[in-house]
């Protein structure tokens, strides 16, 4: 069965399905959890205290939908539109991330959230 979570910021549940990936895993094992939120152009991003390192195909531009860990810097991003390096309508994130995964929830709406706003993650 596909594990799913949810992402909770304010008024948004963002349901995500799970990647068969170490990161994934990981993260999974390790709900719930509960930060504050950062911005970074159209990305919102939160800090965790998971270690995973940087997977065979981890990439820095994303496609809307996945959502991505940051092992550098212990952080979930979820990009949305462009951020300060993108390039034309790419989401670019900071550095090459980990791809953990999907949803179909409209990321766009995330525009109304501001940082330090508080995010708890949760298994469906």
């Amino acid at each position: 069965m596909q594990k799913k979570c949810k992402i909770c910021i304010k008024n948004h549940e963002i349901v995500v399905n799970l990647k068969n990936t170490t990161t994934a895993e990981l993260i999974w094992k390790s709900l719930p959890l509960s930060s504050d939120i950062h911005l970074w152009g159209e990305e919102v991003y939160f800090y965790t205290n998971l270690a995973s390192v940087l997977e065979n195909d981890a990439k820095d531009v994303i496609s809307y939908g996945e959502i991505a860990y940051w092992p550098s810097g212990k952080a979930i991003a979820i990009g949305y539109g462009k951020t300060p390096i993108s390039q034309s309508n790419e989401i670019r994130l900071a550095d090459r991330c980990n791809i953990w995964g999907e949803t179909e929830y409209d990321l766009k709406k995330l525009k109304d959230v501001r940082s330090g706003e508080k995010v708890e993650i949760l298994r469906c």
